[in-house]
């Protein structure tokens, strides 16, 4: 638990904790081995060592029927589509992939794409599917569209569309009556009952780089935004966007393959440079009439688009310095577009999905507000309960719109984030966040008051582990996938039972101690006491994954370990939270050599109680103590945590890490010569910035896998964000650099390896080839691993294989 770790700041940073650290874990271990050894080939090698984990679960329109996708035993990369019958318990396949796609077709470069910005680019056979009606599904697979039919006397499948072209972007209108997608730059939709097929969107025109009912590059990568098109609830209206791109840059890229070579002419909209011109459109499918409703961009962005009524559309707009997100709200018969609301940040806005509505006259959203200064209660010197008064900070909550006024009624409150609203029931609204600690995501409820303060909400969930939610239609139920680090995900349907009663909010809010009847109410009390009603039953598993001797990982579940987790201070005051992985047969009076893992970017978190990387345990049972931090800037810790980095990325994460890492060293069971530090992505550049500006000798080499260089190589929407543009801050851009600290460095380098897919659309290759000569040029030696064809992520069971197996190559060489 956290507490066991936890230290005064001036104990931590004088490495005052390493003791107690060491004795809170298991020393008689040294007889404790593998039934089999984990190699790297069975790492990622079918079945996954998991165990089977659904995903993408959606409840029918009905809430008969849960859906989800489930990869094969034999191929853990292939997926199909499965069924749940709510009332029966029975499960079944719906759809087997490689039935309706025998051999694997080649993807367009549209999907491609769009697969990498999902982040689903290694996945086969059905990655997508669409609810259509209580009795419908539609499925995309090799390019063409199939609607599945479900029956009383079975499933039916219909092929759609047979084309040369690739279709994707698929959806079935609300009402059930179209089946539309993107070809060829444009918007095409189907009339289910006349099998007509139409284009509805203007055709695209390629030479001008102009198409319709898409997302550009940085809505997809950036904001999350998909998809370029959006039915009204009565298939009536569409609307959808003109994208045009010929004001952004190409940026050709050598798209290296293992035969061949292809150059790419991408259009990347760089940090400081154009964006695209992005118009929405309404158009009635009754009249034919198309009515404009914004044009945005180069300078603004179009985040969100959402119906509230067969005749009122809303959508949300960024501000090229993204200090501002204006929500306009649109009505027939003119569309004429009305300002309703903005969310305002002195620094950056974050954008949401969140937008639920109530009624005609109430939408649920999330934004990021100052809470009010109130007591709250924290552990004494002593152990007893002690009252401070907490300043405010930005959290994201949820608030309401009121009468279609820009009057905002706040939902939630409290110095914790919400992560996102997943569903209501009447005045109950239901949401995922971090209440409880930033450690772990759970499901609570709280219920809408007409008046007053936000009402105390009610945590659902099981402490100890970290919950995702599909909610069912009416609010009664929900499907919630949960793991904590010693036990892989595991799917069942819950229901939820009656709310506390107001006399238990009342007591709560009056006591506000650990000793309240009901759920714990401050980060003290850690356990729900026996007289509190469970909130919710599970009625049956949908994928229990028992950990029993048929699961894949029995065969290594003897030598598997779990994180130790802690606190260390910023030098803000905030607090840092780390993991650490001890080898399963630690010995305290012997020395290990240390990794530490980083990402250390925005938007993510890695120190949490779920299953954790089963890379994690790999590299312990190889003898390393895996340790990691989540450094200010990072995810679920609120505004002022995230606001660090402003216009100095790269700069106070290093000094996070190496908070973590002096602490790391300075346990007598670190040999402290052998440290080494790897990380992709954001976690690549971290993994370069943090080596450039440690102390000589802090560590002994270093992986760094598809690394940001230069901020200036970066897109418009991520990088201005948090760094304004290069025009506005010179000076931030050029020490965010790697190449600043690279002139600024004397002492030499650790060993140094570079990783990086040779097609990358993300990060683009120069990063990495532009320090490979800067390194050549100062006669620098480093490690060099390229893969041809891949893109931001090294996809495939051989590839993974060899990209461990080439780290561990070197990492052994330099750290044992």
């Amino acid at each position: 638990m956290i507490r066991s770790l936890l230290l005064p700041a001036a104990a931590v940073m004088a490495g005052a904790c390493a003791t107690p650290l060491a004795q809170t874990q298991p020393t008689e271990t040294s007889t404790m081995v593998d039934q089999e050894p984990l190699t790297i080939e069975r790492l990622y090698a079918s079945p996954g060592l998991s165990g089977p984990t659904p995903t993408g679960v959606k409840y029918s329109p009905d809430g008969k029927r849960v859906t989800f996708l489930k990869a094969r035993a034999d191929d853990t990369a292939r997926f199909d589509l499965w069924q749940f019958d709510v009332a029966t318990g029975a499960q079944s396949m719906l759809v087997d992939s490689k039935l309706l796609e025998p051999e694997e077709v080649e993807l367009s470069e549209e999907e491609k794409a769009l697969r990498e910005r999902k982040r689903i680019a290694g996945r086969k056979g059905i990655v997508s599917y669409d609810w259509g009606t209580a009795d419908t599904i539609l499925v995309p697979l090799g390019g063409d569209l199939h609607l599945v039919t479900l029956a009383e006397d079975g499933v039916s499948t219909r092929q759609l569309t047979e084309t040369d072209a690739f279709e994707y972007d698929a959806k079935v209108s609300p009402g059930g009556t179209y089946v539309s997608f993107i070809r060829d730059g444009a918007v095409y939709a189907i009339d289910l009952a006349s099998g007509a097929e139409r284009r509805l969107t203007p055709e695209a025109e390629p030479d001008k780089a102009i198409a319709y009912g898409v997302a550009e590059f940085v809505a997809q990568e950036e904001m999350s935004r998909y998809t370029g098109y959006w039915w009204s609830p009565d298939d009536r209206y569409l609307a959808y966007t003109k994208v045009d791109e010929s004001t952004v840059d190409i940026i050709p890229r050598f798209d290296i393959a293992a035969e061949d070579v292809t150059v790419i002419n991408q259009r990347y909209p760089r940090a400081g440079r154009p964006n695209a011109i992005v118009d929405l459109f309404v158009r009635d499918l009754e009249t034919g009439s198309e009515t404009q409703l914004t044009s945005v961009g180069p300078d603004t962005y179009l985040a969100r688009v959402n119906w509230t009524g067969a005749d009122t559309v809303w959508f949300q707009s960024v501000d090229r310095d993204q200090t501002a997100i204006s929500y306009y709200v649109s009505n027939t018969p003119d569309w004429s577009p009305e300002l309703a609301f903005q969310e305002t940040q002195d620094r950056w806005v974050n954008l949401s999905d969140d937008f639920l509505v109530l009624d005609e006259n109430r939408i649920l959203i999330t934004r990021e507000l100052n809470q009010v200064p109130h007591d709250s209660w924290v552990e004494g010197e002593d152990g007893t309960p002690v009252r401070v008064f907490n300043q405010p900070e930005p959290y994201r909550h949820i608030q309401m719109t009121q009468d279609g006024t820009d009057r905002l009624k706040s939902v939630t409150a409290g110095e914790w984030p919400v992560d996102e609203i997943v569903g209501r029931a009447g005045d109950t609204v239901f949401f995922t966040g971090h209440m409880d600690t930033p450690l772990e995501r759970h499901l609570y409820r709280t219920e809408i008051r007409a008046s007053g303060a936000p009402a105390r909400p009610q945590r659902l969930t099981e402490p100890g582990k970290s919950w995702s939610i599909a909610m069912a239609p009416d609010g009664q139920s929900f499907v919630g996938t949960s793991s904590s680090p010693s036990q892989p995900p595991q799917t069942g349907l819950y229901r939820i039972t009656q709310p506390l009663s107001d006399a238990d909010l009342e007591q709560m809010d009056a006591k506000r101690l650990p000793d309240s009847d009901c759920i714990d109410l401050t980060p003290i009390a850690k356990q729900v006491t026996k007289s509190c009603p469970d909130p919710i039953e599970l009625i049956t598993w949908i994928e229990e994954n028992r950990l029993d001797d048929t699961h894949p990982y029995a065969p290594y579940l003897d030598a598997h370990t779990v994180p130790e987790y802690g606190t260390l201070t910023a030098e803000d005051g905030q607090t840092l939270y780390y993991s650490i992985q001890l080898p399963p047969d630690f010995d305290a009076s012997k020395t290990y050599p240390a990794l530490v893992e980083i990402y250390g970017g925005p938007h993510v978190q890695t120190v949490n109680r779920n299953w954790e990387r089963l890379s994690d345990q790999f590299y312990s049972r190889q003898g390393y103590v895996v340790f990691r931090i989540d450094n200010r800037g990072m995810a679920n810790r609120g505004k002022r945590f995230e606001d660090v980095i402003y216009r100095q990325m790269g700069i106070p994460e290093v000094r996070d890490v190496l908070v973590g890492v002096d602490w790391l060293k300075s346990q007598p069971f670190i040999d402290g010569d052998r440290v080494g530090i790897q990380g992709w992505s954001y976690g690549g550049y971290m993994t370069l910035m943090t080596i450039l500006q440690a102390p000589e000798g802090t560590f002994a080499a270093a992986v760094a896998g598809a690394p940001v260089t230069d901020w200036g190589l970066y897109d418009t929407f991520y990088t201005e964000r948090y760094m304004d543009t290069p025009q506005d801050n010179e000076e931030g851009y050029e020490k965010s650099s790697v190449f600043y600290h690279l002139d600024q460095r004397e002492a030499p380098l650790p060993q140094l390896m570079l990783v990086h897919g040779m097609a990358d659309d993300n990060v683009t290759f120069d990063n990495t080839t532009r320090l490979m000569a800067e390194l050549q040029q100062r006669g620098v030696l480093f490690e060099l691993m390229t893969y041809p064809g891949q893109r931001h992520g090294i996809r495939g069971q051989a590839l993974s294989t060899h990209l461990m197996t080439t780290r561990m190559n070197f990492l052994d060489r330099h750290l044992k």
